[in-house]
């Protein structure tokens, strides 16, 4: 169902988000992720034309990494002790008395000792095959150490934002009226961000001349800058005469197919560096009659604030 009311004239549109508004090419839902990923895959090219194997490395989530990282050292070594073994016992040098398996058993852990470089020695190749393999097996583990290293360094070293999100937006009392508010906290003890900025725009589908399409807003805000957040923020767009959501109610906000779009970037004194943060609100995930309750309390002494981080989500219904 589209929206059949008109949007507020004074709202201030944004052409620049970068969305496309034909609204029979949208088929997938959201525009962005809560983790701040676009949604969107892209096909007609190859995939090792589209995939770009050092970025997906430092972006995957940390059980990912080392699980490729420890799956990569064993298959590349079971790989080699193959190579080792089809060569023939007589290519290597004391290899113990055995069946087959305790063989091939040997030969992987030469292999893992080759790749690392560590060279026990009481296994070593003899046969002209065996030392070529051999060579190029240590070859691969310098490389493959080194690559290792760089993406463990990328990973450790790599700007991130560390912030945490309210699951969701609130349609709440502000001042003498209403607003959309949501909130977001850094999460890290060391890692307090100066000179933050957030911006926040709408997507929302209307009708217009007998045809559907999607319209972008920019959205004014209580404050767009603040010079420290140590503590938690909550971001308020006051719903007044210049807010396109002048006059909504929650089945608007469902028919129009509302999305809110944040894009948060400040400094970070430990990294040095400018880190930004992308995450969206649906419609569904936006909450109205609702407010949050205070996530800061003082300490029983009082000589500190306590910032508690579990009650990020919390909000009471109003009456």
């Amino acid at each position: 169902m589209s929206l059949y009311k008109k949007i507020n004239p004074f709202s201030k549109p944004n052409n620049d988000i970068g969305f496309t508004t034909n609204t029979s090419q949208i088929l997938g839902g959201r525009f962005i992720n809560k983790d701040g990923s676009y949604n969107l895959v892209k096909e007609g090219m190859p995939f090792w034309k589209r995939v770009s194997i050092f970025h997906d490395m430092l972006t995957l989530p940390q059980w990912k990494f080392i699980s490729i990282i420890v799956l990569f050292y064993f298959v590349i070594n079971f790989v080699f002790a193959v190579v080792y073994y089809l060569l023939g016992p007589s290519q290597m040098s004391g290899l113990p008395a055995g069946d087959q398996w305790k063989i091939f058993k040997e030969l992987f852990y030469f292999s893992t000792q080759t790749f690392t470089t560590v060279g026990y020695g009481h296994i070593y190749p003899v046969g002209d095959g065996a030392s070529l393999v051999s060579g190029l097996e240590a070859l691969t583990g310098f490389l493959s150490l080194a690559i290792a290293t760089g993406l463990i360094y990328g990973r450790f070293s790599k700007p991130r934002s560390y912030l945490a999100f309210s699951d969701h937006a609130l349609v709440g009392p502000y001042k003498n009226g209403t607003g959309i508010m949501f909130r977001f906290a850094a999460i890290k003890d060391k890692h307090t961000l100066t000179d933050l900025e957030v911006r926040l725009n709408v997507g929302m589908q209307v009708l217009e001349n007998d045809a559907l399409m999607y319209k972008y807003f920019s959205l004014n805000l209580e404050r767009s800058r603040v010079e420290s957040m140590p503590m938690s923020w909550t971001v308020v767009h006051p719903i007044d005469e210049n807010s396109p959501f002048s006059g909504f109610t929650e089945d608007d906000m469902k028919n129009a197919d509302v999305e809110l779009y944040v894009m948060l970037k400040g400094f970070d004194d430990v990294f040095s560096n400018f880190v930004q943060h992308r995450t969206s609100y649906t419609y569904n995930e936006i909450l109205f009659n609702r407010k949050f309750v205070p996530m800061y309390r003082e300490s029983e002494d009082g000589s500190v604030t306590i910032l508690e981080l579990h009650k990020l989500n919390v909000h009471e219904i109003m009456n």
